[in-house]
């Protein structure tokens, strides 16, 4: 691979990281308006409430950065490109076609895991760096949710790459079929409902609990770096989207995979965003001891079920 095309893969990479994850921020405006009636995102700006996301960025780009006394000033500022870059790293290695992908990695499926997983240091470093104790409360609660769910996500992503017989997420869309939508379909509930609490999205958002702890780790946040703690979440939820489409859902394949695949893979991953948004309009917040429960009690065992007949299947089969 030549340096004009590395600098050229890099380039639109970096593109789609800035557009998509904006993209998913104003389909959650809309969505949620339309469900809750809000009238401010349905019409702000004319034509469908265009603007609404415009004015939310001018509003964060005129606020004050404050960064408190007490706070670890470099900690406090670097939490939020290390809760950011490692979804832009993610991102570069999921293939949208067969031959649309960033960086091709042979073990796909466990590198953006891994990569994904170390976005919540940035989390951590907000909340320890902030002087504030409810910032390190929110803290504490990602650690402990991220060690909770990331088992059961791991599993899954587990019994995909034994039905497939690789780790490569070109080599996991070859081998699908779409009798995976049902014998997977376990295996994709965990996933998904593992991949909501490893973003701390809504019904498993106990970390930035407002009610409680005022909004956890970010609470002394303002200005852009707020909106980079934001833009992070959305970013999480285009990853976890696309990753979701690639593994369970066929990825690019569809009616003319070679010329159309990229959309069939943008399409589904749409699809599963706008399920992460539905639920975060539709499900109320767990407790503590709910969450925990549900991860050991519940995702887990179903996880290793699904290994096991995953493990029982492929050996029946081949």
């Amino acid at each position: 691979m030549s340096w004009a095309e590395v600098v050229v893969r890099a380039v639109v990479v970096l593109v789609a990281f800035l557009v998509l994850p904006l993209v998913v921020g104003q389909a959650e405006h809309k969505v949620m308006a339309h469900m809750q009636g809000r009238l401010g995102p349905m019409y702000a700006g004319g034509f469908h409430g265009w603007a609404q996301l415009v004015a939310d960025g001018v509003k964060f780009v005129q606020k004050e950065d404050v960064t408190p006394a007490a706070a670890d000033r470099w900690v406090f500022k670097a939490a939020p490109a290390v809760a950011l870059v490692p979804y832009l790293v993610a991102l570069s290695v999921i293939p949208l076609g067969p031959s649309v992908v960033g960086a091709p990695v042979d073990a796909g499926a466990l590198f953006v895991v891994a990569v994904a997983g170390v976005g919540v240091l940035g989390t951590l470093m907000a909340g320890w760096a902030s002087a504030n104790k409810y910032s390190l409360l929110g803290a504490m609660r990602s650690a402990a949710q991220l060690l909770s769910y990331e088992l059961p996500l791991v599993l899954a992503v587990a019994s995909v790459a034994l039905a497939a017989g690789t780790l490569s997420l070109g080599g996991i869309v070859t081998e699908w079929s779409p009798w995976w939508l049902l014998w997977q379909l376990p295996g994709a509930l965990v996933f998904l409902t593992a991949a909501l609490a490893e973003l701390q999205r809504p019904p498993f958002d106990m970390p930035v609990a407002d009610s409680e702890i005022v909004f956890g780790a970010y609470t002394e946040y303002t200005g852009l770096r707020f909106a980079f703690f934001l833009l992070a979440e959305y970013a999480g939820i285009v990853v976890m989207s696309l990753l979701f489409a690639v593994l369970f859902l066929g990825g690019w394949r569809g009616p003319a995979p070679e010329v159309l695949g990229w959309l069939w893979t943008l399409g589904k991953g749409a699809l599963v965003a706008v399920v992460v948004i539905w639920l975060r309009v539709s499900w109320p917040r767990l407790r503590e001891d709910q969450l925990q429960r549900l991860a050991w009690g519940a995702l887990v065992p179903t996880a290793l079920a699904q290994v096991a007949l995953t493990g029982v299947v492929v050996v029946a089969t081949r």
